[in-house]
């Protein structure tokens, strides 16, 4: 195996990293970290040993612990330890305690590559076929795309994360230890088939080569047909992203009869979304919001998707960089690119009077849909200016008000269902207007 590694190995890696580098392997204490560094031993090529201890095993965590510490006195090479209190931080961020593991190992692992000399360091993992082909396995059970099926990259150049045992089967580990007569523990908790990788591995896996016999290098060849029909898929989705994606500031913004057209079109949402956390699941309410409502809107937990007239625009939740703002009935207040809109209800029945002052509005309320869009006015837009019967575009507003094209692009406006009702700061709608019938009031107040 040491030879064909060493062939593979520099096959693999060798035009793709650089001259100088340094290594961090992380080790588990387990046979294939095991092999990993032995193998690397063998080739010359230098490293550190990186060991998580997450204390969920008592006596057993801080026997791998004391393990990985002799293997480093064996290999003579440095060795990093980090202790983790994993359930505290699985309870905390609500998640289980496998992802809280795995979040607190790359997290830890990014740092230590952010510690970098003049060299740039990558991380090693021994991650081997067999965790690649149930990696494919849970992924197309949870329902991901087409990258979940290409399983594991076996060099990812972003993170600088290399995985030179993936070609390699677990028997062929195995083999290998045996040959070399590598010692290695057992994490006891692989047996436990109440984790879902466990259980694929334990039970699921065995069932299904009791009937395809060949299913592991099937699967295998499958990921390689799938890994290459991704980067065709990808490169169309790249360019249909091109044709619809307009960039206008912090926002993105999307036609919506250009994309109703595109196909295949539950594609190109989620390649689209994804970007925003917007999960798999979300498509299918993305999609109709393509006929819905002026106004409409859906979120992820960072950004929102707002149909606006014949536009899809995404922007970050409470970005005051954005250049549309929702507002639903019970806001009080919202930030914007050019000071704050606070809100306030009234009655007809409050001691009130009806502001004259360009930053302080009193409208009637009864005329108001939510949700009210805040957004920077735009070429064709038109009011009925207070006193006016007739509606004016604002660019005519704009010359009678004798508003430079410098204050233009300061110039935001209120709607309601494609309705304007405040030019802000400059003059409210006509229509919105308090009259003796009227009961219940908005305020809006402007500070810049």
């Amino acid at each position: 195996m040491l030879e064909h590694f060493k062939i593979n190995f520099y096959r693999e890696f060798g035009q793709k990293l650089p001259k100088e580098f340094n290594c961090i392997v992380a080790v588990s204490g387990g046979v294939d970290s095991i092999v990993l560094i032995d193998l690397l031993d063998q080739l010359k090529i230098p490293f550190s040993i990186a060991h998580c201890n997450f204390q969920l095993r008592g006596e057993e965590s801080l026997r791998d612990e004391n393990f990985v510490k002799c293997l480093a006195e064996k290999y003579n090479c440095e060795v990093l330890i980090k202790k983790f209190d994993t359930e505290h931080y699985a309870q905390e961020n609500k998640i289980s305690i496998q992802l809280a593991a795995r979040n607190l190992r790359y997290a830890w692992f990014t740092d230590l590559q952010k510690n970098e000399t003049t060299q740039p360091t990558f991380l090693l993992t021994a991650h081997h076929v067999n965790d690649n082909i149930e990696t494919v396995f849970i992924n197309f059970c949870r329902g991901t795309g087409i990258d979940g099926l290409t399983g594991i990259e076996i060099f990812d150049k972003e993170r600088k994360i290399i995985r030179p045992l993936l070609n390699y089967a677990k028997q062929d580990l195995m083999k290998y230890a045996s040959t070399k007569g590598l010692q290695f523990v057992e994490d006891s908790t692989n047996a436990l088939n109440k984790y879902t990788r466990n259980s694929f591995r334990n039970q699921i896996l065995p069932l299904i080569q009791e009937h395809f016999s060949n299913v592991e290098e099937n699967v295998r060849n499958n990921i390689q047909r799938l890994h290459e029909v991704s980067l065709i898929y990808h490169e169309s989705i790249k360019l249909l992203k091109k044709s619809l994606i307009k960039k206008v500031g912090e926002e993105i913004h999307i036609p919506i009869l250009k994309l109703k057209k595109t196909q295949p079109l539950n594609s190109i949402v989620w390649e689209i979304c994804k970007d925003f956390n917007f999960s798999s699941h979300q498509v299918i309410e993305i999609i109709k919001l393509l006929d819905a409502t002026n106004g409409s809107v859906i979120q992820s937990s960072s950004h929102q998707i707002l149909n606006n007239r014949n536009w899809l625009i995404i922007s970050m939740i409470a970005n005051k960089n954005n250049a549309h703002f929702l507002v639903d009935e019970n806001c009080k207040k919202i930030e914007f690119e050019d000071g704050q809109l606070y809100f306030e209800k009234l009655d007809h029945q409050t001691n009130f009077k009806i502001s004259a002052h360009q930053n302080c509005i009193t409208i009637d309320a009864k005329n108001i849909e939510y949700p009210l869009l805040l957004r920077k006015w735009k070429t064709g837009d038109y009011f009925y200016p207070l006193g006016m019967s007739k509606k004016q575009k604002l660019s005519r507003f704009f010359i009678n008000q004798k508003i430079s094209n410098l204050q233009k692009e300061k110039v935001w406006v209120v709607e309601s269902n494609q309705k304007i009702v405040w030019v802000v700061g400059l003059r409210i709608d006509d229509r919105f207007k308090i009259i003796t019938s009227t009961k219940n009031i908005l305020k809006i107040t402007y500070e810049k």
